[in-house]
């Protein structure tokens, strides 16, 4: 072979090795063409909305493969239904091309509740949609923040901050609605016993304030009212006013109080038991 090369002359030895390079250069890009689908190009389907099987199916059949990319969560769509998928639909690729696809989780995923109490509702209903949860119902009680959320609950039962909750939702609010325009007489809560005290506040819409006990107490539940504040009569032994919203603080003991009479004034009005009327 040698002596075939050595015997020719040595432009024609050129000639012949530069038709060589330029056969293998046509080869190399014919095979490129080839094994590339150089100038062959396809439709994306739309497989918006579709089951992830049944996507994948029609996208390997029009000769794409197919990558799920990420999973996100919607409660409007069906599990597992893709939600967004590259390139878009009908947009012209090459054969072979990877569709990238964003899936609809089959499972909602955990979260925590937030804290919305204290926030206005504008922003808790803000709150609510970044955390991917529902606004239910809102009901008002009166109460001096007014549109401030009061109460947060899930399926009727107050919920606190931090407990796991699937996301989708429905959580309900109870927001303040103001003081009342109209006024009426204080209550008299001295020597009820604290239930009842607390349920006749709350059916006139005044709110039960600090509760300040007297000493240690064995059962709230079963204690006894000795002294509130504001007091249903002032120093003048007129009747003292409060609207709705607004709170009367009391102060409780063991025992039930029994009150003082001024003999010398009986009819009068009390003002209220002092510390140590009981």
């Amino acid at each position: 072979m040698f002596k075939i090369i050595t015997h020719r002359p040595l432009w024609f030895n050129m000639l012949v090795a530069i038709a060589a390079v330029f056969l293998l250069i046509f080869l190399f890009l014919q095979s490129l063409q080839y094994f590339t689908h150089h100038g062959d190009y396809l439709r994306v389907p739309d497989v918006g909305n579709k089951n992830i099987n049944e996507a994948t199916a029609l996208l390997n059949k029009q000769g794409f493969e197919v990558w799920v990319q990420d999973s996100v969560y919607h409660d409007t769509l069906a599990p597992l239904a893709v939600v967004k998928q590259f390139p878009e639909p009908d947009a012209s690729v090459k054969v072979n091309r990877v569709v990238y696809l964003t899936v609809n989780r089959a499972v909602p995923p955990v979260i925590e509740m937030p804290n919305l109490v204290g926030m206005s509702f504008r922003n808790a209903e803000l709150e609510l949609k970044a955390r991917g949860l529902k606004l239910g119902d809102t009901t008002y009680t009166p109460d001096i923040a007014k549109n401030a959320v009061l109460d947060q609950s899930v399926d009727n039962k107050t919920i606190k901050p931090g407990t796991k909750i699937t996301m989708g939702s429905v959580v309900s609010l109870v927001l303040g609605a103001g003081i009342g325009s109209i006024e009426m007489p204080v209550p008299d809560l001295f020597g009820m016993n604290y239930e009842e005290a607390v349920t006749l506040l709350e059916a006139n819409g005044i709110i039960p304030g600090s509760v300040i006990p007297d000493g240690t107490i064995e059962d709230p539940g079963a204690s006894f009212v000795f002294r509130q504040q504001p007091e249903r009569y002032n120093d003048n032994g007129n009747l003292n006013h409060i609207r709705k919203g607004q709170m009367i603080d009391i102060w409780i003991t063991n025992n039930k109080p029994v009150r003082k009479i001024d003999s010398a004034n009986i009819d009068a009005p009390n003002p209220g038991p002092a510390l140590n009327e009981y």
